[in-house]
């Protein structure tokens, strides 16, 4: 689903794109957790705004912006030159935070394993969600060749 590091975690992309969508609680208690044992963590950004939505139509093969969707965003660094960054949807800069932690984290120390034992549970329970959702959807289908 997801390219792996030599290590066995999710590539950057991949973790980030976990964390964006993790259980917040969960996210934020791990954050706390790494935060602890973090020194010199200086905060670049932390805020919200809104960014737009791209699409493309298909009919003619053009981009267009749909709407704009607001974001929390966090940008932090540590006194070596690491940086994490963070950004979810919603109005929860905590929750950013707690994603650019993270991202601090691995960038700084690299894929641990208690980090990556984190991402792996919450794609388990993101892929088991997501499962889920489609059993539902699949569920109001319509055969149009029955009517």
């Amino acid at each position: 689903m997801y390219n792996e590091t030599p290590a066995g975690g999710p590539g950057h992309a991949a973790a980030l794109n976990i964390l964006a969508r993790a259980r917040p609680e969960r996210l934020k208690q791990f954050a706390e957790t790494l935060l602890d044992t973090m020194v010199d963590v200086s905060v670049l950004a932390n805020r919200t705004g809104l960014v737009m939505v791209p699409m493309r139509d298909t009919v003619e093969n053009v981009d267009f912006h749909l709407g704009e969707v607001l974001v929390s965003e966090a940008h932090i660094a540590d006194g070596a030159g690491h940086v994490g960054y963070g950004m979810v949807t919603g109005r929860d800069l905590e929750r950013a935070m707690a994603v650019a932690v993270v991202d601090l984290h691995m960038a700084a120390r690299g894929e641990e394993p208690a980090t990556i034992h984190f991402l792996m549970e919450e794609q388990a329970q993101l892929a088991a969600a997501d499962a889920l959702r489609m059993r539902q959807v699949e569920a109001t289908r319509v055969e149009m060749e029955t009517f």
